[in-house]
């Protein structure tokens, strides 16, 4: 959700100058994103149909030039990769994952992701383009 939300906020905003993509730390490579999170992204008219899920490497963080984790356990797990941080960092909460629960948990997780990718919009990405 987090991949598909920012991307949306950054072709809206008319961000060329930065692409997103997610990885997962136990990511199910060549699966598909989960019912709920397609459901909950297509209330809001965003398409998923390209989404292919792959796992978190050591090559994709060195190459990358933000690596945010949805909870600051994740980036505990992660700091000795480098060049990590996580949304509590830039916006004061963490964002569990919400598989297996029911749509409206998703849709308070879509809400948080709503909220972390204005904040590193703003606090992140803008800015990087003024360097």
């Amino acid at each position: 959700m987090a991949e598909a939300l920012l991307r949306n906020k950054i072709k809206r905003n008319k961000i060329k100058w930065w692409d997103v993509a997610s990885c997962g730390i136990q990511a199910e490579v060549g699966g598909k994103m989960s019912t709920n999170s397609k459901a909950v992204l297509e209330e809001l008219g965003i398409n998923t149909d390209k989404f292919m899920p792959r796992q978190l490497t050591q090559a994709l963080i060195e190459k990358s030039t933000l690596v945010v984790c949805m909870t600051k356990s994740q980036q505990t797990m992660l700091e000795a990769c480098g060049n990590i941080t996580c949304v509590m960092d830039i916006c004061g909460f963490d964002v569990p994952d919400p598989y297996g629960c029911s749509i409206d948990v998703y849709r308070l997780t879509r809400e948080a992701l709503d909220k972390a990718c204005d904040k590193i919009i703003e606090n992140y990405i803008k800015t990087f383009k003024e360097e």
